[in-house]
């Protein structure tokens, strides 16, 4: 009986397993009375189980858990999945994990300003005015506090691209289909826009009511634009495009008022310079430059979103504006 038991311990400190050490373990512990003077050597076996049971236990946490980040938070590598090291150019490492340094991009700063789709159909024209109507509570809001605007109006911003690009993915889904690069492009803008988002409340901190005026705007735009996409896409697209028409305008005056003195024009944000390549001594007017020209690319796509259904096509008929920044 005790030779049969000592081959089990033996067996399961050999294959190293939990399950048959805690097998032998059973084994002992259910045979106590079987013990005389001269199984006094099972007994240190029995603590050699144990004491290899618990150091097995133990030392697993290490190749389960890995060092502590930054916050304390424990990264578990269980599941295989770990960060490879990424460093800037200089060789310091990357802070962000929003957003990888493949992501980043110099924004293409000579895009004309100044265009402007003249409407022209009925829907053209619907589109026109709903936006200029919307803008007229934005103006007695914030008047030119161009900073809380330029935030609350990132948080309504960011969210035509993710619908669009959702309701895309779905279509894609339910007819078998490419989407032509469109469901990428929306959702490209989508995350632009929102790292705009970021950048601003590095600059601007919001208050209280601020953030329950995003709340509420933001469940009333995204509801009814998620309708407004469902019946009519090339017109949710043009209502888009001239939003954009109004963003650069508003980052125009945002930058008026910083070359008169009246908002000073402080250091830019380090989420800023690494997103958008800028120079380390950037400072506020670089970074309302460069998302001026980011909401110019983003009328472009819109209005051609919008030109594209209006000529009797799909979306996927013509090439996506993949990375156009």
């Amino acid at each position: 009986m005790n030779q049969l038991l000592a081959m089990s311990v033996m067996r399961g400190l050999i294959n190293g397993g939990k399950h048959s050490i805690g097998y032998a373990r059973t084994l002992v512990r259910c045979h106590p009375n079987d013990w005389d003077g001269d199984d006094m050597p099972l007994l240190g076996l029995r603590m050699m189980v144990m004491m290899s049971s618990y150091s097995s236990s133990s030392e697993s946490v290490p190749e389960k858990v890995k060092e502590k980040g930054e916050n304390g938070i424990v990264p578990s590598s269980y599941w295989g999945i770990s960060r490879p090291k990424i460093t800037r150019e200089d060789g310091s490492p990357w802070p962000w994990n929003c957003f990888m340094p493949w992501e980043t991009y110099r924004a293409d700063l000579s895009i004309d300003l100044k265009k402007h789709h003249v409407p022209t159909t009925f829907l053209d024209k619907v589109a026109y005015r709903t936006v200029k109507l919307l803008r007229i509570p934005t103006d007695l809001f914030f008047q030119r506090r161009y900073g809380c605007r330029a935030m609350m109006l990132e948080t309504v911003a960011a969210v035509p691209g993710m619908v669009g690009g959702m309701l895309l993915h779905l279509k894609s889904l339910r007819k078998f289909q490419h989407s032509g690069g469109w469901i990428k492009a929306l959702l490209e803008e989508a995350e632009n826009e929102r790292m705009h988002l970021m950048t601003m409340v590095e600059l601007v901190k919001p208050k209280w009511y601020e953030r329950m005026l995003v709340l509420t705007v933001q469940g009333v735009f995204f509801n009814a634009f998620f309708v407004l996409y469902l019946l009519s896409p090339k017109l949710a697209h043009r209502v888009v495009g001239y939003l954009e028409e109004e963003a650069i305008h508003s980052y125009t005056e945002y930058l008026k008022d910083i070359d008169s003195g009246s908002i000073e024009n402080v250091p830019a944000p380090a989420i800023a310079i690494d997103y958008w390549r800028l120079p380390k001594d950037a400072t506020l007017k670089d970074v309302i430059t460069v998302i001026r020209a980011d909401e110019a690319h983003h009328r472009d796509v819109n209005h051609f979103a919008s030109d594209i259904q209006f000529q009797g096509k799909e979306l996927r008929d013509a090439p996506a504006p993949l990375g156009y920044h």
